[in-house]
């Protein structure tokens, strides 16, 4: 049997994130409903993320995973930067500012997530242990750091590069993880960033998709 080419993208059957649009499909959906191009997703359990069949493959049982013909990815940044180069609209045509949005992308999923995950498991695992309201502030400094680092980058630019790319898609759903946290509001340039991106058509589509899984499972 020829494999579709209509993309298939894996995600939460029942996410952790209760519908706020953090699990990490949301920035390929984003990425996608950006080029309009049309995608199936196929829903998994926790237990089917860990079975043979997922971890063909997403070899760590995680999602996403995405299937285009005979193409398989994972890791999001990879996906992302995939559906940015083989359609229109996410990267520039100019080769140094092309390289420069890439960039972005790898800042975001390694300077700017990585302490911003490091805190949130902290918080999640480790609130009743002894030493979490002497760590906490360690992990929130970190954090500002490279918040502020990332305000002073951004500056006055409505995007992080010129126009809208997919280096926007990957910083603003890495940013939004720290929704409920404090921190983003010592940071209003990034705060507005954000709101930029909701706003987006595409972004609101790609919410509505994911929120409508999560409500689905809440009524089987």
């Amino acid at each position: 049997m020829k494999a579709s080419s209509t993309p298939i993208l894996t995600a939460f059957k029942t996410s952790p994130d209760r519908g706020r649009g953090l699990a990490r499909d949301m920035r390929v959906r984003w990425a996608l409903e950006e080029v309009q191009k049309t995608y199936d997703v196929r829903l998994l359990t926790f237990d089917e993320l860990k079975k043979s069949a997922n971890r063909e493959l997403q070899p760590f049982g995680q999602i996403p995973s995405y299937q285009e013909g005979d193409l398989v990815l994972f890791e999001t940044g990879a996906i992302v930067l995939h559906i940015a180069e083989t359609n229109a609209g996410l990267l520039p045509i100019e080769s140094h500012a092309r390289a420069r949005a890439i960039a972005g992308m790898f800042a975001a999923l390694n300077t700017i997530e990585q302490p911003i995950v490091e805190r949130s498991s902290f918080v999640l695992l480790e609130k009743e242990k002894s030493w979490f309201n002497e760590r906490l502030p360690i992990l929130d400094e970190r954090a500002h750091v490279r918040l502020r680092d990332l305000a002073h980058r951004l500056g006055d630019n409505e995007w992080l590069e010129g126009s809208f790319s997919a280096a926007d898609i990957l910083m603003v759903t890495v940013l939004r993880r720290l929704d409920g946290s404090g921190l983003l509001e010592h940071h209003p340039k990034l705060m507005a960033y954000i709101a930029r991106g909701e706003a987006r058509p595409a972004y609101q589509r790609a919410f509505a998709a994911q929120l409508a899984v999560y409500k689905a499972s809440l009524d089987e």
